[in-house]
């Protein structure tokens, strides 16, 4: 859509009209004022009169071209006073959405094969890379981070709208990067750490586990209290089979364990204290559900705006006004021809 600034400039196209109203009627007064004082006497008045009127030029090529010209001239000039202005609609979004902190283990017994996709046997950490990244790729009005948690608990990414890097740095993420242990109780005290800033009422922490609190320095029932008089709803997930005996790589060999299972009653405490939900992972498509479940309890409200952004187009009629100037220096003769018309007037 186009507009412009200043629409009342348009009166300027008016002075033009004005001065050959103002020339004319001068003209015509001096017209008289010779008439009435000046007397010729001439024994051939009438032949000497046609004489001098076939040499004005009006009607000529030169001084049509010369009007157009300087119409031109002032009609881009008064175009470019009036500041015309292409206006791009551009939508501005305020999104009210959820800040969501990923929780991630990250200890060696994520890399146990306990879990089935297409007949073959994949390890902990593959599943919730395939369905996490699913899950952020719903989760398009929310702010996300990753915290993974060994013996430490680290921040992986902030809170950031930037998703897809988000689900590169998970898709990356290596078994016992962060050390052998589990530390939740630590993973949580540094999610409500990043949580407490943001806005109440929109405080998610998800810990996705398969073990014990093996490690750290804060216990987790300790840290879900705390996190809960901060406003921050935690869900738990628990990853992992009812296997006494679970199958996992170590230093390149396929071994059996048995103390790779998990505390349920504690996951699910944590997520009771904060008034969260626990869920029960035995399989990726109960992880799948799981995904489906959050992205039900978490609705995000967006508002939009759409504004106009000015874009000046005062060059063009200025250009063509330029160009009217540059014609009416090659073509000088026109203008001669004309002033010498109005001599003879």
């Amino acid at each position: 859509m186009m507009q412009f600034h200043w629409p009342w400039m348009i009166f300027l196209l008016l002075l033009p009209a004005a001065q050959w109203l103002w020339r004319r009627t001068t003209a015509e007064v001096d017209q008289d004022q010779r008439q009435r004082h000046i007397t010729l006497l001439h024994p051939q008045l009438d032949l000497l009169q046609q004489a001098f009127n076939g040499s004005r030029p009006q009607g000529s090529t030169g001084t049509r071209l010369h009007r157009l010209l300087v119409l031109l001239l002032w009609l881009g000039l008064t175009l470019a006073l009036m500041r015309p202005q292409w206006l791009q609609p551009y939508t501005q979004e305020r999104i009210q959405g959820y800040d969501l902190l990923l929780a991630v283990d990250a200890s060696h017994s994520m890399e146990a094969l306990d879990f089935s996709v297409q007949g073959q046997q994949v390890s902990r950490i593959q599943v919730v890379k395939g369905v996490m990244g699913r899950f952020l790729e719903q989760r398009k009005n929310d702010r996300v981070g990753l915290i993974i948690f060994g013996n430490q608990a680290f921040v992986l990414s902030p809170l950031t709208l930037d998703r897809q890097a988000v689900r590169e740095l998970l898709d990356n993420l290596v078994p016992r990067i962060a050390g052998d242990g589990t530390a939740m109780g630590d993973a949580i005290g540094l999610g409500i750490r990043k949580l407490r800033e943001r806005p109440p009422g929109s405080r998610v922490l998800i810990l996705v586990a398969d073990g014990e609190n093996t490690a750290g320095t804060i216990p987790p029932l300790d840290a879900a209290r705390l996190a809960a008089t901060e406003g921050i709803r935690i869900y738990t997930i628990g990853v992992g089979s009812h296997r006494k005996e679970v199958p996992i790589v170590e230093e390149g060999r396929l071994v059996t364990r048995t103390d790779l299972g998990f505390d349920e009653s504690l996951m699910r405490q944590i997520a009771e204290e904060t008034g969260g939900a626990y869920f029960r992972a035995n399989d990726a498509d109960a992880l799948e559900k799981i995904s489906a479940r959050i992205n039900e309890l978490e609705k995000t409200h967006a508002e939009s705006r759409t504004v106009y952004v000015p874009r000046p187009l005062y060059r063009w009629p200025l250009g063509l006004a330029m160009l009217a100037l540059l014609l009416l220096g090659l073509f000088p003769g026109a203008r001669l021809r004309t002033l010498a018309g109005d001599r003879h007037a």
